[in-house]
C-alpha cells in the first residue's frame, strides 16, 4: 500500500455520494460524480484546504476527531470506520514501523491437523493472497466438481471467483462473492503493504472489470463471516455458510457449513445436525 490508498478511500467514498444521501439538495448536473469537496469539508467541520491536503498526500497525521468528523460526513458503517482508522495509522507508522513483505505461505503440520479433525466439515487453508494451500477429504469432495481445484485457476480463490468460466453459473449470488475476495484482498494489502507478490496478484484481477470496479471503489465488507449460494452440480441449490479463523497473521482457515435443508449432502456435517 503506497501512502495514497488513505488519499485514494477518501476521494472514492466521496465519489459515491450523492447530494441527497447527505441532506443535500440535488442542484445542477454535476461535471464529476459524487459530493463536492467542498461538501464534505462543510458536513466534517474543516476547511476545504485541508481536506485537499489530505487528498492529495500532503497532510498524514489527521486527528482522531478529525477522522471521526470526516467517517460521519462520509456516513462510513462501522467496517468501513475500522479500515479508515488502520489507513491513517498506517501513513504515520510507515515510517518508523516497516511491515512484512513476502509471506510464509507454507502450512505446518499442527495446521494441517486441525483441518483434517474437522472433517467431515468441508475445511479448507487460504493464504495472504487467497490461494487454497490444504483442504479436507470433505472440502475437496465438495469443491472439485465446481471447478475450485482446476488448474486453471492456479490454486487461487480469488482466480476461481474473477477468472473461471462455471463461477458464476455456480456461485448463484456470484455478486456477493466477489465482494468478498475484493475485501479480504483490500484488507490484506493495508496490513502487508510491502508485498510485491500481493500486488502482483491485484494487477492480474485488474484485467477483469468487475474486479477492476470494486478495486476502484475501495470496496469494504465483513468477509469473514459469509453465505454462498451455491447450483453444485452433484448436490444441486446448496447454502454454505463460511467462518474464517486466522490462527496466523499469513494463513487463514476457512470453514463451511451447509444446510442440509437446502441439499442432500451425505458425508458432510450440516449446519442444524
Amino acid at each position: 500500500m503506497s501512502r495514497s490508498e488513505f488519499a485514494e478511500f477518501l476521494i472514492a467514498r466521496r465519489a459515491q455520494l450523492q447530494p441527497e444521501d447527505v441532506g443535500l439538495p440535488a442542484g445542477r448536473r454535476r461535471r464529476t460524480p459524487g459530493l463536492r469537496r467542498e461538501e464534505v469539508a462543510a458536513l466534517a467541520g474543516v476547511s476545504s484546504d485541508y481536506l485537499a491536503r489530505l487528498e492529495q498526500g500532503r497532510d498524514t497525521n489527521p486527528s482522531s476527531a478529525v477522522l471521526g468528523a470526516i467517517a460521519d460526513a462520509l456516513r462510513l458503517n462501522e467496517i468501513e470506520r475500522h479500515h479508515f482508522g488502520r489507513l491513517a495509522m498506517s501513513m504515520e507508522q510507515k515510517a518508523s514501523c516497516p511491515s512484512a513483505g513476502q509471506a510464509r505461505e507454507q502450512v505446518s503440520d499442527t495446521l494441517r491437523a486441525v483441518v483434517d479433525a474437522l472433517h467431515p466439515t468441508p475445511a479448507f487453508v487460504l493464504g495472504r493472497w487467497l490461494d487454497i494451500l490444504a483442504w479436507n477429504p470433505s472440502w475437496r469432495d465438495f469443491a472439485e466438481p465446481l471447478g475450485m481445484l482446476d488448474e486453471s485457476v492456479h490454486g487461487s480463490f480469488a482466480s476461481y471467483v474473477f477468472a473461471h468460466p462455471d463461477a458464476p453459473k455456480y456461485l448463484r449470488n456470484w455478486s456477493d462473492a466477489a465482494d468478498m475476495v475484493a475485501s479480504a484482498l483490500r484488507n490484506t494489502q493495508t496490513r502487508f503493504p510491502d508485498d510485491r507478490s500481493l500486488e502482483a496478484r491485484i494487477t492480474a484481477l485488474q484485467r477483469y472489470p468487475e474486479f477492476d470496479r470494486r478495486w476502484r471503489e475501495h470496496l469494504v465488507i465483513d468477509y469473514r463471516t459469509h453465505v454462498l449460494l451455491i447450483e453444485h452440480p452433484l448436490r444441486g441449490q446448496v447454502e454454505v455458510e463460511i467462518e474464517s479463523l486466522d490462527p496466523l497473521a499469513d494463513l487463514t482457515i476457512q470453514v463451511w457449513l451447509v444446510d442440509r435443508r437446502k441439499a442432500h449432502a451425505p458425508g458432510l456435517r450440516l449446519v442444524n445436525e
